[in-house]
Formats: structure tokens, sequence, C-alpha cells
């Protein structure tokens, strides 16, 4: 079956061809179907930001790497076991690319994040079909279509994320970067009652997308001064909440300054393995007692993201859709940051419900 796969291990963004890593469409055997498995026809496969990380070799270099894991899909198979769930041969799914045991240590203490064998069924789903286990796979709500519906687990992050920032009503909320993670934790954290919501972000769509989203305000990092700017909107007090999903070394180095004291303060992006963050211990966690924290995956937040699903505004987020076989130009216009997120069509499937 079609599938796209790294190829060539190296940056997307390498301007030299040839060191340049590479993606491309290649065939991959159909996953065998076990008695608990569901066979989804994949209708659509977002592009996340950690992909171009996986080009880069973050989680191993033999090639090729099958990539795709915020997809959704109709039904077109169920093992013979596949029945806990209701599951039914045509249903419109998305789903959690990551299979959690249940039986290992962490999964019996309740962190499922480190299932000791969570890459059992960690499968590519930017592919024409994918085979998961049923408890991976989630019905859509007739209101949410395939195309949003591919958003699933990016918004089980941004669960994850409120989860872990236990919001008060009320609480002032910084965000650093205006990419999907950064604008769907706005959306959240404007219903959870976020106030002073300040996106911080250099491009100036992406900050006009946070204020027609529910930002208060907006801050270029380039041309303003990040701290400064923080204290005039929090009269003082700094936040007592920050959000990091933008995974840039640079950005996050001055975000322990514009927190509050006592503020807890998320890092909710993939980072270079090698970036090592200098923290003044007696500043940031001695004298503001300082809350950090970060996030790996999502466990626990599938259940609840498929509810929030229906109130979130994903039309921006879903307005650029390339076909499968286009798949390396696909990934050049994530690169290029035209979009806040590119969408790979895998199969052109009618869709009968959402908007």
């Amino acid at each position: 079956m079609k599938t796209v796969a790294v190829t060539k291990i190296g940056s997307l963004r390498d301007p030299n061809e040839d060191t340049r890593g590479v993606i491309g469409v290649i065939d991959f055997p159909e996953q065998p179907l076990g008695p608990e498995d569901v066979r989804v026809r994949v209708a659509y496969a977002a592009i996340c930001g950690s992909d171009p990380h996986l080009a880069e070799g973050f989680f191993g270099t033999d090639v090729p790497i099958g990539l795709g894991h915020e997809i959704s899909g109709v039904i077109e198979a169920l093992g013979e076991r596949a029945t806990r769930t209701g599951l039914k041969v045509g249903d419109r799914v998305a789903g959690n690319f990551l299979r959690f045991c249940g039986t290992c240590g962490p999964c019996r203490d309740g962190k499922q994040q480190f299932c000791e064998f969570i890459q059992d069924y960690n499968r590519p789903g930017m592919a024409e079909t994918v085979t998961w286990h049923e408890s991976q796979v989630y019905k859509l709500p007739d209101n949410v279509s395939l195309l949003k519906g591919c958003l699933l687990e990016p918004t089980s992050v941004a669960v994850r994320i409120a989860d872990k920032t236990n919001i008060r009503v009320g609480d002032r909320v910084a965000i650093c970067g205006g990419g999907p993670i950064g604008q769907l934790a706005l959306q959240m954290m404007k219903m959870n009652g976020a106030t002073s919501l300040t996106l911080i972000e250099p491009i100036v769509e992406r900050r006009e997308m946070a204020l027609r989203h529910g930002a208060d305000f907006v801050i270029d990092p380039i041309t303003e001064n990040q701290g400064e700017r923080a204290q005039e909107i929090t009269d003082g007090r700094g936040y007592d909440i920050v959000i990091d999903a933008s995974g840039s070394p640079r950005a996050v180095q001055g975000l322990l300054d514009v927190a509050a004291k006592g503020a807890t303060v998320i890092y909710g992006a993939m980072y270079p393995h090698d970036f090592e963050m200098p923290l003044n211990l007696s500043d940031y966690l001695y004298l503001k007692e300082l809350t950090l924290t970060g996030v790996f995956i999502s466990p626990y937040t599938f259940p609840r993201a498929l509810q929030i699903l229906p109130h979130l505004d994903l039309d921006e987020l879903t307005q650029s859709v390339i076909d499968l076989d286009n798949a390396a130009e696909a990934f050049e216009v994530h690169i290029s940051g035209k979009y806040p997120k590119v969408v790979i069509r895998c199969n052109d499937l009618d869709d009968k419900g959402g908007k």
C-alpha cells in the first residue's frame, strides 16, 4: 500500500540538496488484521510538527520510516473479537496512534505515557490504510467531518496541556508559539476561563489568527520587548500559566521571566535532544516557586478530546489539503509555514457526516 515515509535522513530545511532529508511515497506491506484489530481506510492524515524531526533522525535513522499519526478514516474491516466498543464497518473514525498495553508496571500505576510496550502498534497512518488495535480507535461525532476529525490527536495534546496547567478560572495565561498546538491550546484555555490570554508569536498571520480565536493580546517577540509587554498586560504580576508550544530553544529562554510567582510553566513541544537550558534554581524555583513540567504524549485524554472537538474552530487548520501522491510537496508547504497546518488526503472518501 502507498505510505508516506522518510527515505533519507537529514533536515528538510537543509539548503544543500545532497544532505537534505527526503520524504517519499513508497510501498509498505499492509499490516495484518489481528482478532482485536480494526483496519481503517484513511481519509486524511495531518502533518505534525514532529514529523520533520523524524526525518532528522530523532527516533532512529533506519529508513524508510513510515509517517503519520494524526488521521481520520472509515472502518473497512474488523477482527472477530474487535467488538467491545461497538465499532462497525463503515464507521467514521479517528484515533490514538499509540496502544497502551494495560499490563506493564506504568500502565497499572496510572502512567500510561510510560507504557513499556508503547511501540507495538505504532503504525504509520499517512497511508492508504492503517490497522490499529480496537482500543486505539474512536468513532467520530456525526457533526465532525473526516477532515476536521484528523485533528483529534493534536486536540488530545491540547487537552493534556490543559490538564497539566491545573488552570483556575481567571488565571492569566501566556502561550508561546502559534502553530496548531498553540492555537488549539489557546482555544482550550479560553474555554477554561483564562484572562489576559496572550499569544507570543513572530509570524503576523498566526498572531491575527489567535486574536480571531479568543486571544486578548499578542506579542511579537522580534519587534517588541517581551518582558515589558508581559508586565504591562498583567499589571506587573506576570502570568499564572505559561505554555510553550513552539519547541524553539531561542523562544523558551525568556518564558520563565514572564511567569508570575508561583506560576506553572508547561513545556508542551518537542525539543532538540541536545538542547540544554540554563536554569537558576535560586531565582526560579526558590524565590519564585515555579512549577516546571513537560508533555510527552496524551494518555487519558482522547475521550474528552472527542467531546470537545465539535466545539473548536478548526477551519483555519484544515484549509491546506494535498493528495497522497504529492506528499513531498505537502511537506515543502509545511516547512514554508504558509499555512498553520497541512493535511494529506490519503483516499477520496465520501463523508456523510460533519461539516
